[in-house]
């Protein structure tokens, strides 16, 4: 018997990096899922056909995360295709960087929409669908507790928004069975930040086992979260980051 047999998951913006990989592997734990994109139409296709290859149902929905009713509309189709929602995993970021002077209001605006709104908005349109069993998993970021480089203060600042988020649905939900929590991911290989770029080596040398993760890594941690094991968890912000933050 596979662990999530039988639950529905949704993957904000799950068509590639780590989204994809947890969207992956929850499927391959049994889960149907349904994952947004904004603009990988054709990454997204693929991924919806490697799940339904390995026997789980899956689905594509676009949706912009900065807008709110476009992400409780993905949540309601979700639950409404699949007859449920019982694993909400926020994934969907944007990741601007640059010096204090740089960020104006339109950079500031959009990624505290993403990064901190849309979890939020799509937290509150998933716990109408959960009941007891229910999970709701939100990607960090190692910055949220050291950013070692200049620059990363807006992006730190929104990631770091997301702890106390999750310890306030984490009260708040308990009671109905539902778990809530964040997974700070250190380095890892993906499209925006590849471990082979220009500052790999510097960044990889921050952690203590001295190399960057692989998207798989973080999904285990997520899929551990997502299953019954991780029934007594909640409220917690869980580093998967190579000992960046040791």
């Amino acid at each position: 018997m596979k662990r999530l047999e039988g639950n529905t998951a949704l993957v904000t913006g799950g068509s590639r990096g780590i989204g994809a990989a947890v969207a992956l592997r929850l499927a391959e734990e049994g889960a149907d899922v349904v994952l947004t994109y904004e603009h990988s139409a054709d990454r997204a296709a693929r991924l919806v056909e490697r799940i339904e290859a390995g026997g789980s149902r899956a689905l594509a929905v676009r949706a912009d995360s900065a807008v709110p009713e476009a992400l409780t509309a993905a949540v309601d189709e979700a639950a409404g295709t699949f007859g449920g929602l019982d694993i909400l995993v926020n994934n969907a970021a944007v990741f601007l960087v640059g010096p204090l002077e740089d960020m104006g209001a339109a950079e500031i605006d959009r990624t505290l929409a993403v990064n901190v709104r849309a979890p939020f908005a799509a937290s509150r349109a998933a716990a109408r669908h959960m009941g007891r069993g229910g999970r709701i998993i939100s990607i960090g970021s190692n910055v949220a507790e050291r950013a070692v480089f200049p620059g990363l203060a807006l992006y730190s600042m929104s990631k770091a928004a997301l702890v106390g988020m999750t310890k306030g649905l984490a009260r708040e939900l308990g009671p109905r069975g539902v778990t809530v929590n964040l997974v700070h991911p250190g380095p890892t290989d993906t499209d925006t930040n590849p471990a082979g770029g220009p500052n790999a080596e510097a960044i990889a040398g921050f952690t203590a086992v001295g190399r960057y993760a692989e998207p798989a890594e973080i999904a285990a941690t997520v899929a551990h979260l997502a299953s019954g094991d991780g029934s007594y968890i909640t409220g917690a912000s869980i580093h998967v980051d190579g000992g960046f933050t040791a």
